[in-house]
C-alpha cells in the first residue's frame, strides 16, 4: 500500500462565535425532533461502555427505538469496568484555581496542541455536567470528611480535579450507565443484543442504515435497519498483541465502517501507559494497568549504577535516581504518560532497569506512608496495592511496586465533524472510536470524561439535527443492500475457514505485536517504519495463505472471531505505520526520533503538520488517500511543551 495526499479540506462544521458561546449557541441553533416523532425512528448503537451505554440510554430516555448491541454477555462487562483512577472535571472544590478554562488549556496543551480547540473546550464545559450525573445516579466518588467530593491531581496538571472511586471508578460509572440503560430496556425502548458482533456496515443512498452483526453463542448472521448508527466501540491498542486492554477489544466496527467510506483520522496517535506491570513471557494475553494515580503518592527511580542487582531497600537514597523529579522539577511524577512512559524506556535502554528482564523501574510509596499514615494510602489505593500483590506475590507495602510502559489508549479513529458524525451521513463515532478530542496525546482521567460527554450529552442533541432531515421511510432488511452485505459477511467467513493453514491465528497476532512494538511504539523513525510497513505486508500474506481457524461457522467459535478481528488489525497496523511515517515531526506519543530538541523532548513542526491526517479507504489494492483537516488556534497559542 503507498499513499497520496489531496488538498481536500475537511469541513469539521465548527460553530462560528466565541470559544465559550460555540456550544451553547450550537444547541439553539440546531434542528430538533418532535417528542411525539421520535418513537418512529431506530437507532443502532454499537457498543455497551461508557460511551456506548450513556448514548443507548439517553437516546432511549428521548423517545428514541434503540437497538443496543454488545460483544459480552452483559454491558456491565464492557472494558470501561477496567478504568481505575477517575474522571476529570472543573469543578473547582479545593478552590485552588482550577476552571473550565484551564481544563481546557490543560487538555490541548497535554494533546501536543494536535486537537481542536472547540471540541476540547465543549469537552470542558461539560465536564462538570458529568460529574452531576454520576452523583445523581448514585455514583460512590471518595468524599471528604465534611461531605463534599474528594479530589486527586493526574499527570499534566498542576490542580486537583480528578474525582474518584477508589481504583474503581471505571466501574462505578458503568453501573451508573447501566442503571440508566437498564430503565430503558425495562421502558421497552432500549433493546439488548449481547453476545454479538458486527461485522459490517449497511450503506443505503449514500447513508448509513444498518449494520450485519454475528451471534457469538450460534454463528448466525443477521441484519438490523435503522435511521442512524453510532459505533461506541472503543479503541485498537490490542493491535499490539499485548496492551492494558481486554483481549476481546478490537477494531472490527470501526475498521469496516473505515472500509465503506468512513474517513480514518490520526491512526498512528496512540498512548503508551508508563504505570503498568511489566511483561513476564510470551503466553501472557494482555498486560495489567496499574493507575495513574499511583504517580500522586509514589515516587519513579532506578538506582543510579548500571545492572544494580541488590534489593531496592538495600540501595540507600544517595545511590537512587528519581529521574522524573530530577528532569521535570515543576510537574515530577505527575508528567504526562507520553514524557513519563519515554523517559522510563531511556532509562532501561541504558541499563538502569530493574527486574529479572531489565524492562521496569520502581515505583515506591515508601516516603508517602510515612508522611501521611498507611490508613491513608489504604484509603486511597487499598484495592491496586491488593492486585498487585495477587498478581505479582509482592507486597508493595514492603516493596517498590516494578512498572514499565504498555499501549494503552488510541487518540486516533475515525474522523468525526464537531456533531460528532463521520463522513458517512447518520454513521456517529463516539467515546475512544472517534479521534477527536485528545490531540497527539490523552491526559489521564480524560477518557471517561469524553466518553461520558459524547454519549450524555453530545450525541444525543447532534443526532436530532441530522434525523430531522431525514423522515423514517420504512427501510426493512429485505433491502438489496442488506443482503449483499450479509454476503459479503458470509464470504469472508467461508475464506477464514476454508484457507486450512498450519499457524494459528494468536501465533500471526503475536508476530504483528512484535512489528508493531518494535517499530510503531514509543520512539519510531523513518527506517524503522518502512522496515514495519514491509513486514506487515508479508504477514498478512501470510495469514491469508497459511493461517489454521479451527470449528465451523455455526456455533460459538473464538478463533473464527479472533481470525477476522487479526485480519483487521493487519490492514490497520499498515496504516498506522504510514501514518507514522508521513507525519515528519514529534508530538505527544507520537515521537519520532528524528525530530526531537537538543534535552530529547518532542519537537513539533506547526508550519507543516498543524493538522489532522485523514486518511479515505480506496480499495484494498489501492493506496490510501491522505486529506488534511488544518488545525486553527485562536485561544490556545501552541508554545514547545514544557513540563520542567
Amino acid at each position: 500500500m503507498t499513499t497520496s495526499t489531496t488538498t481536500t479540506v475537511l469541513d469539521a462544521k465548527i460553530p462560528s462565535g466565541p470559544l465559550e458561546d460555540k456550544w451553547s449557541n450550537h444547541k439553539a441553533s440546531i434542528k430538533l425532533v418532535n417528542p411525539a416523532t421520535r418513537r418512529r425512528y431506530t437507532i443502532i448503537v454499537v457498543g455497551t461502555g461508557l460511551a456506548g451505554a450513556s448514548a443507548a440510554a439517553t437516546l432511549g430516555e428521548l423517545g428514541y427505538n434503540v437497538l443496543n448491541f454488545c460483544i459480552q454477555d452483559s454491558p456491565r462487562r464492557a472494558h470501561s469496568v477496567a478504568a481505575q483512577g477517575g474522571i476529570n472535571a472543573a469543578k473547582n472544590y479545593q478552590n485552588d484555581g482550577d476552571s473550565v478554562w484551564r481544563l481546557f488549556y490543560d487538555t490541548i496543551k497535554g494533546g501536543d496542541y494536535r486537537a481542536r480547540e472547540a471540541n476540547v473546550y465543549r469537552l470542558a464545559e461539560l465536564s462538570n455536567n458529568i460529574i452531576d450525573q454520576a452523583v445523581a445516579q448514585g455514583v460512590p466518588f471518595a468524599r471528604e470528611y465534611g461531605g463534599t467530593l474528594a479530589n486527586r491531581s493526574f499527570g499534566g496538571a498542576q490542580v486537583s480535579r480528578t474525582f474518584y472511586a477508589r481504583g474503581q471508578t471505571g466501574q462505578q460509572l458503568l453501573l451508573g450507565a447501566y442503571s440508566a440503560l437498564m430503565r430503558q430496556v425495562d421502558a421497552g425502548r432500549v433493546k439488548i443484543f449481547p453476545y454479538t458482533e458486527m461485522l459490517d456496515l449497511v450503506i443505503v443512498d449514500g447513508r448509513a442504515r444498518g449494520i450485519v452483526a454475528r451471534n457469538l453463542k450460534t454463528g448466525e448472521l443477521q441484519t438490523f435497519a435503522a435511521d442512524a448508527v453510532v459505533l461506541a466501540t472503543g479503541g485498537y491498542s490490542t493491535v499490539y498483541y499485548l496492551s492494558t486492554n481486554a483481549v476481546n477489544s478490537n477494531a472490527t466496527a470501526i475498521w469496516r465502517a473505515y472500509k465503506k467510506g468512513a474517513f480514518f483520522g490520526n491512526p498512528a496517535f496512540t498512548q503508551i501507559h508508563p504505570t503498568c506491570l511489566p511483561e513476564t513471557g510470551q503466553g501472557q494475553s494482555k498486560l495489567t494497568l496499574m493507575s495513574e494515580s499511583l504517580r500522586n503518592d509514589g515516587r519513579v527511580w532506578v538506582p543510579k549504577k548500571k545492572g544494580d542487582t541488590r534489593p531496592p531497600h538495600e540501595i540507600p537514597e544517595s545511590e537512587r535516581d528519581y529521574f522524573l523529579e530530577r528532569r521535570y522539577p515543576a510537574f515530577g511524577n505527575r508528567v504526562p504518560r507520553d514524557i513519563a512512559s519515554r523517559a522510563a524506556k531511556a532509562m532501561c535502554d541504558a541499563g538502569y532497569g530493574v527486574g529479572p528482564t531489565g524492562r521496569a523501574v520502581y515505583l515506591d510509596f515508601s516516603d508517602a506512608i510515612n508522611r501521611l499514615g498507611a490508613d491513608v494510602i489504604r484509603e486511597r489505593y487499598g484495592n491496586l496495592f491488593d492486585m498487585y500483590h495477587e498478581i505479582t506475590g509482592e507486597d508493595p507495602w514492603k516493596v517498590p511496586m516494578k512498572i514499565y510502559p504498555a499501549p494503552h489508549y488510541t487518540m486516533g479513529g475515525l474522523w468525526v465533524d464537531y456533531n460528532l458524525m463521520t463522513t458517512v451521513p447518520g454513521l456517529y463515532a463516539i467515546g475512544e472510536a472517534n479521534f477527536s478530542d485528545h490531540g497527539a496525546n490523552r491526559l489521564g482521567a480524560s477518557a471517561l470524561m469524553q466518553g461520558l460527554a459524547d454519549g450524555y450529552f453530545i450525541l444525543p442533541v447532534t443526532i436530532g439535527d441530522f434525523l430531522a432531515d431525514h423522515r423514517p421511510d420504512g427501510l426493512t432488511t429485505d433491502h438489496p443492500a442488506f443482503k449483499e452485505a450479509r454476503r459479503q459477511a458470509e464470504d469472508q467467513i467461508k475464506r477464514l475457514l476454508g484457507i486450512n493453514g498450519k499457524r494459528t491465528v494468536k501465533e500471526i497476532h503475536w508476530e504483528l505485536g512484535r512489528v508493531m512494538w518494535d517499530f510503531v511504539g514509543m520512539a519510531r523513525n523513518a527506517e524503522g517504519l518502512k522496515k514495519a510497513i514491509s513486514e506487515i505486508r508479508a504477514l498478512r500474506e501470510e495469514f491469508w495463505r497459511n493461517v489454521k481457524v479451527t470449528g465451523g461457522p455455526d456455533h460459538f467459535n473464538k478463533n473464527l472471531e479472533f481470525a477476522g478481528r487479526v485480519a483487521d488489525f493487519l490492514e490497520l497496523g499498515e496504516l498506522m505505520a504510514i501514518d507514522a511515517l508521513e507525519r515528519e515531526e514529534s508530538c505527544g506519543g507520537h515521537f519520532r526520533e528524528e525530530y526531537q530538541t537538543p534535552d530529547g523532548e518532542a519537537l513539533r513542526r506547526d508550519d507543516l503538520f498543524a493538522h489532522v491526517s485523514v486518511w479515505e479507504y480506496k480499495g484494498d489494492d489501492q493506496p490510501a488517500v491522505m486529506h488534511k483537516e488544518p488545525l486553527v488556534f485562536e485561544y490556545a497559542k501552541p508554545t514547545q511543551r514544557s513540563y520542567k
